[in-house]
C-alpha cells in the first residue's frame, strides 16, 4: 500500500496511528526570494452540502514542527466547517533546508519567515481558499503571526495564538541583551553551528517522563513514531543565527510602542506549565493588547494542541468562543 499523499511530487508521510485528513491537496510553492515551502489545503467538510463554510483557518507551526504533526488538529478544524491551509516554514518539515546541516534549526532573519507568511497567503489563501481567513499559530509561529500583524492587519480576521513565542524561558539575561550575544556569536563566525539547550536532542519513549512538551503519552509516541519512520522531517537545536533572529523578534515584539500597532483580534493562550516559554510576557503582551487578550489553560504543558483530551477541549472552547465573538466584544 502506498502510504504516501503525492501531488507534483510534494507528499504527505504517512504513518498508520496518524493517517492524513481525506482530500488533502499537496504542493510546492515558491517565495518571491527563491525558497521553496510544502504547502497542504483541506476543503471545508459541507455535511451533505447543507453546512455554510465558515472561511479558512492558515494554519503555522512552532520551531521544529510540520504539516503532519498536526493532523489531528486539522481535523479537528474540518469538523468544524472551516477549509485548513497550512505550510511548513522554510528550513523545516517538507520545505526547503538552508544550511547543509539538515538537522538544525536555521534562518537568517526572522522576516523571512513573514516572507513565508505573505507569501502563502498572497499564492494560495487568497486565490484558492474561502473567505474569511483566521490565523491558528503556536510558539514561534505565533510570535511571526504577531510580528506580521504589525505590518499588515488586513490578512487576517481574527489570531488565536497558541502559547506564543515572546520569551524564552531560563535564559540569564533579557531578550535583547541575549540577541546582542548570539549575534555577536554569528559576527565570530559560528552562525551555523548549534545553540544546544537541554531538549534539543532526538524524542524517545524514554524521555516522555521529563518532557517539557505535553502530558500525553500517545501524543508525544506519535511524533517520536514519524521521526522514526521518516526521519527527515526532524529539526534537533536551532543554529546560532536561528537564535540571533530569533532573540531579536522576541526583543521588537516587547518595545513599548509594539501593542498599539497591533488591530487585528487576537486571543493568547498560554500554558500554567509552559517550561519553554515565559507565560508572564505572555500576560504581560495581553494586558496592554487594544484588541485583544490572553487566557491561561490550567496544568497545560507547552505544546496545548498535542496535550490530552481534557486540556485540547478548554483550547478548542475557547476558539470556538473567540471565532463567533463580534469584535466590538473584545
Amino acid at each position: 500500500m502506498n502510504n504516501l499523499v503525492k501531488e507534483n511530487e510534494a507528499r504527505l508521510f504517512i504513518i498508520p496511528q496518524n493517517p492524513a485528513p481525506s482530500g488533502a491537496r499537496v504542493n510546492f510553492i515558491k517565495t518571491n526570494d527563491n525558497i521553496r515551502l510544502r504547502y497542504a489545503l483541506w476543503r471545508a467538510r459541507g455535511g451533505n452540502g447543507k453546512r455554510k463554510n465558515k472561511g479558512t483557518i492558515c494554519l503555522v507551526h512552532g520551531r521544529t514542527e510540520f504539516i503532519e504533526k498536526y493532523f489531528e488538529t486539522i481535523n479537528d478544524f474540518l469538523q468544524r466547517g472551516f477549509a485548513v491551509a497550512t505550510f511548513d516554514w522554510r528550513g523545516q518539515g517538507g520545505s526547503e533546508r538552508l544550511i547543509n546541516n539538515k538537522k538544525l534549526g536555521y534562518v537568517d532573519k526572522f522576516s523571512d519567515y513573514i516572507i513565508d507568511l505573505q507569501n502563502f497567503y498572497s499564492q494560495i489563501l487568497l486565490p484558492d481558499c474561502p473567505p474569511p481567513y483566521y490565523l491558528v499559530g503556536h510558539s514561534m509561529g505565533a510570535l511571526v503571526a504577531l510580528l506580521a500583524a504589525e505590518q499588515d492587519r488586513l490578512m487576517f480576521e481574527r489570531m488565536f495564538l497558541s502559547a506564543p513565542m515572546l520569551e524564552v524561558k531560563g535564559q540569564p539575561f533579557s531578550m535583547d541583551i541575549m540577541a546582542k550575544i548570539a549575534n555577536f556569536t554569528c559576527y565570530l563566525g559560528l552562525g551555523k553551528l548549534p545553540a544546544a539547550r537541554n531538549g534539543d536532542f532526538s524524542m524517545s519513549e524514554k524521555k516522555f517522563a521529563g518532557n517539557n512538551l505535553t502530558s500525553d503519552f500517545d501524543r508525544y509516541m506519535l511524533s517520536v513514531k514519524l521521526f522514526n519512520s521518516y526521519p527527515q522531517l526532524e529539526i534537533l537545536a536551532p543554529t546560532f543565527r536561528w537564535a540571533a533572529a530569533a532573540f531579536s523578534a522576541m526583543a521588537e515584539a516587547k518595545r513599548d510602542d509594539f501593542p498599539p500597532k497591533l488591530n487585528v483580534p487576537t486571543l493568547m493562550l498560554a500554558a500554567a506549565k509552559d517550561e519553554v516559554v515565559s507565560s508572564a510576557a505572555i500576560e504581560y503582551l495581553g494586558l496592554r493588547l487594544r484588541i485583544g487578550r490572553h487566557a491561561v489553560i490550567g496544568a497545560a504543558r507547552h505544546e496545548l494542541f498535542m496535550e490530552n483530551d481534557n486540556i485540547r477541549s478548554q483550547v478548542f472552547a475557547a476558539f470556538d468562543a473567540f471565532i463567533s465573538e463580534r469584535t466590538e466584544y473584545i
